[in-house]
């Protein structure tokens, strides 16, 4: 089932969302593709109805360095953290079958629309190509804060 972020302050309403799901592998790198899978079926019709769709977390990441190295590194603050998670093959791995859900081209949308897209995509966990399910706030407070040695100095 889905991991319900935290709320300390009680402002859920001001925060906005994010599912993102982790697919077995064969159906991952299918998915990456934008190949056919047996499996597949059923999440792509929900995300069609949701007008939804996903976002490899591992080629977004290595599309955000990519550019990050285009436009000068100076300019991308997650920069050094980011390539040293694609650059570890055991987090490669894990990254390359977990995928964002983007609703109408938003990396993030409305709680009523995090719901709604989580509670038809709940019955696909565990059912052999949806292997989690999670849901992820805006909040500052339930983000992963970027390790010291990968921060500016000043």
């Amino acid at each position: 089932m889905a991991e319900e972020p935290s709320d300390p302050q009680g402002e859920a309403e001001e925060w906005q969302y994010q599912l993102r799901v982790d697919l077995a592998e064969d159906a991952a790198e299918a998915a990456r593709r934008g190949a056919e899978h047996p499996g597949l079926g059923p999440l792509r019709d929900i995300l069609a109805a949701h007008n939804a769709r996903l976002i490899c977390q591992y080629d977004a990441f290595a599309g955000y360095c990519a550019e990050a190295e285009e436009n000068g590194i100076e300019h991308y603050p997650l920069y050094a953290w980011t390539k040293a998670v694609i650059a570890d093959s055991a987090k490669q791995a894990k990254y390359q079958k977990s995928f964002s859900i983007h609703v109408g081209g938003a990396e993030v949308y409305a709680r009523d629309k995090a719901d709604a897209l989580e509670a038809a995509l709940a019955p696909l966990v565990g059912a052999g190509v949806v292997t989690r399910l999670a849901k992820h706030d805006t909040n500052p407070a339930n983000s992963p804060q970027m390790p010291e040695k990968y921060r500016a100095r000043s």
